[in-house]
């Protein structure tokens, strides 16, 4: 059961995002809060894995971002008016875990829980493109010792995406949901530096991470 803490300073956006919650019958919500200074010390009382907080237009995510930084401390999924913003990509240098536009759906968030409660680092598809120059001041071509290492679900994945499978049946195959699937490639072409799945393959096959 994955335990979860529903943050937000309007008490309607509050109750949406219980609801959204407590459609997920793995999910617990354990508290809520509409206080973001606040929050560490919530976090104590109620224990959460997760702490999913929806930002006001302005409003600043510096109170919450000590949850990420700090060893021990859950999880922290940011749901913001501006994701794209230099604020949200500061927000991930800090230790957000995710970073999700207030009006993504509710599967979306779901997802993301998911996501940032396996350990992933998650982002809208539609914000990585508009976050990756805030995150990455310099590019530069990566050395194979520099390359991210791929953890043992991320190595499965790509064994099957190798076998040409989508991610309906990756999600089937696995127990999980298809934007976890989603989530999970993103990561894998990320790390990789691949820009499709056919490239992530072929590295991967190059690394000996798979077999074909």
């Amino acid at each position: 059961m994955t335990r979860v803490l529903v943050a937000a300073a309007s008490s309607v956006v509050r109750a949406g995002l219980q609801a959204i919650v407590h459609t997920e019958p793995g999910f617990e919500v354990v508290g809520t809060e509409s206080n973001l200074s606040a929050l560490v010390d919530g976090t104590e009382s109620t224990q959460p894995d997760v702490v999913l907080v929806a930002l006001e237009r302005g409003e600043d995510s510096t109170p919450a971002l000590p949850l990420g930084a700090r060893s021990g401390l859950p999880a922290l999924v940011l749901l913001a008016d501006d994701p794209e913003s230099v604020e949200a990509a500061e927000a991930l240098r800090h230790g957000a875990r995710a970073v999700l536009p207030r009006e993504a759906q509710a599967e979306e968030i779901i997802a993301a829980i998911e996501g940032v409660a396996a350990g992933l680092v998650v982002l809208h598809p539609d914000l990585a493109s508009g976050l990756t120059p805030h995150l990455i001041p310099v590019a530069h071509p990566l050395r194979a010792s520099e390359v991210e290492t791929l953890t043992p679900r991320e190595i499965e994945v790509l064994g099957m995406l190798a076998e040409g499978a989508g991610n309906k049946n990756i999600a089937r195959r696995l127990g999980i949901s298809e934007h976890t699937v989603k989530f999970h490639v993103g990561s894998i072409l990320g790390k990789l530096g691949a820009s499709s799945r056919t490239e992530a393959v072929t590295l991967g096959v190059r690394q000996g991470l798979i077999l074909l």
